[in-house]
């Protein structure tokens, strides 16, 4: 069977997180995220088994926090942050097996140093997992990518192909190397721009994600006044031209941010579009606290998406972190699904 990536929606056997604990991360912030982190792991367990990366130094907190909850299983490994979608392995289904594509990882372009337990952890997953670990040259955040599970990708320019992640490396390359590691056939590089406040240079995630594999959502400003306006608009703009020409054609919907929101004079990056679907059958949503635009996201995915259940979980402390609950997750796939 041809290697494939498949898609968030299908059958899953788990989903993998990683335990908080780096309060740089959430500067001034951080003791509110261990309970609001707490939130997140239970609506994944009411679904799906759990697999939490936990350091020593905070297995009695996970223990203590999370540690009854049926369904979640700690394992111990240290980590640097919390964003195990960025550095987990992506996992592939070949030849009826399970395998995990561990990409290079030096935490977006060397912004934060150190990172060597955030790359060293895809091959713990993948040994805890039980499957093949392929190490590839590339270096590649999860967030990056974003898949139909039919060969189609989309990415963006501005987070591979930059001196500081993959120097010497072109875009016909970097296409050749999804092609072998994830069996991609079709790639949009979506280069109309990322969010204000955004520190992966524009991770897809954060801007357009398949919910199946006709349909796209697109995060787009609908504030003229907004800086997010016009490189949201852009992407929105290149996604609906692409949906008419790709085989089979995709509708492409808009998902609008909430209003701007800062903390400590910094604009929070967020998006509805970092939900996570687990199984098939629950999507967690990123509520930000605004109110309107929270439930504006919602009746949108609700719509799209009538067989899910659509969960809405506040996400406002976690965005402090800059990134939301698709980040901080990475889904293993059903292995009897590929065969």
């Amino acid at each position: 069977m041809p290697r494939r990536w498949p898609a968030e929606w299908e059958p899953q056997t788990s989903i993998w997180l990683s335990w908080p604990h780096n309060s740089e991360t959430w500067p001034g912030r951080f003791p509110f995220i261990p309970p609001a982190y707490t939130l997140f792991v239970r609506a994944v367990a009411e679904v799906l088994p759990v697999d939490l990366l936990v350091p020593q130094p905070q297995i009695e907190q996970a223990q203590a926090m999370v540690g009854k909850v049926p369904q979640v299983n700690l394992h111990l490994c240290p980590t640097n942050d919390c964003w195990i979608r960025d550095y987990g392995p992506t996992f592939v289904c070949e030849d009826s097996h399970l395998r995990g594509i561990d990409w290079g990882f030096n935490a977006w372009g060397g912004k934060y140093p150190p990172w060597e337990f955030d790359a060293a952890a895809a091959k713990r997953v993948c040994e805890v997992a039980g499957v093949t670990a392929e190490s590839s040259p590339l270096v590649c955040e999860g967030g990056a990518l974003e898949t139909d599970g039919q060969g189609r990708l989309l990415t963006t320019p501005s987070c591979l192909i930059t001196p500081t992640r993959n120097p010497g490396w072109t875009q016909a390359k970097i296409a050749a190397e999804f092609h072998q590691r994830l069996g991609i056939h079709e790639i949009l590089w979506v280069d109309g721009g990322g969010l204000v406040g955004d520190d992966t240079d524009g991770h897809i995630d954060q801007l357009a994600r398949f919910v199946d594999p006709e349909n796209v959502v697109c995060a787009v400003c609908d504030d003229l006044h907004d800086p997010n306006r016009e490189p949201l608009e852009a992407n929105y703009r290149q996604l609906r031209i692409w949906g008419r020409q790709t085989d089979p054609p995709v509708n492409v919907h808009r998902l609008p941010i909430p209003p701007p929101r800062s903390i400590r004079g910094q604009r929070v990056p967020e998006s509805y579009c970092n939900f996570l679907i687990v199984d098939g059958r629950r999507v967690i949503v990123p509520q930000f606290a605004s109110g309107a635009s929270d439930d504006e996201a919602v009746d949108i995915l609700q719509n799209l998406l009538p067989a899910m259940e659509i969960y809405p979980l506040d996400a406002s402390e976690l965005a402090w972190g800059l990134g939301a609950f698709h980040c901080a997750s990475q889904q293993q796939p059903a292995c009897g699904f590929c065969k």
